[in-house]
């Protein structure tokens, strides 16, 4: 019984130590319109892929979007030191840009591109 018991805690112990350190929920900045976004960041792969779950308005009151159900982030790949590059949809603008994420602990800073211009928005960690 011990030792089913010991395999079993192994297991679970080695399937939380194999997740990806962006995995989790993930609260937005408010947009320009005030709304905050909870993020899914899922593994996807040999990457990470984020999904708006919930949206709420700027007093933090749940409010449906047009966005909730939407992949946000595509295909992320880590490419060290906290770093991940992939695409990122952008809601207000209805399109897809080349994205990147830096990690850092319970914080990531998630930025996006059209050519020259670039934004960005920290990202807070909930779960």
């Amino acid at each position: 019984m011990r030792m089913a018991m010991s395999f079993a805690l192994l297991i679970g112990t080695t399937g939380a130590a194999l997740a990806d350190p962006a995995t989790g929920t993930w609260q937005t900045e408010p947009d320009k319109k005030g709304i905050i976004a909870h993020v899914n960041v899922y593994d996807c792969g040999n990457a990470v892929c984020g999904k708006i779950t919930r949206t709420f308005n700027s007093q933090g009151q749940e409010v449906a979007a047009a966005s909730v159900g939407h992949k946000v982030i595509r295909n992320a790949t880590p490419t060290g030191n906290g770093k991940y590059e992939g695409r990122a949809w952008i809601p207000s603008h209805q399109r897809e840009y080349p994205a990147g994420m830096t990690l850092l602990g319970d914080r990531m800073t998630v930025r996006g591109c059209m050519g020259p211009v670039c934004m960005s928005q920290n990202w807070t960690r909930i779960q």
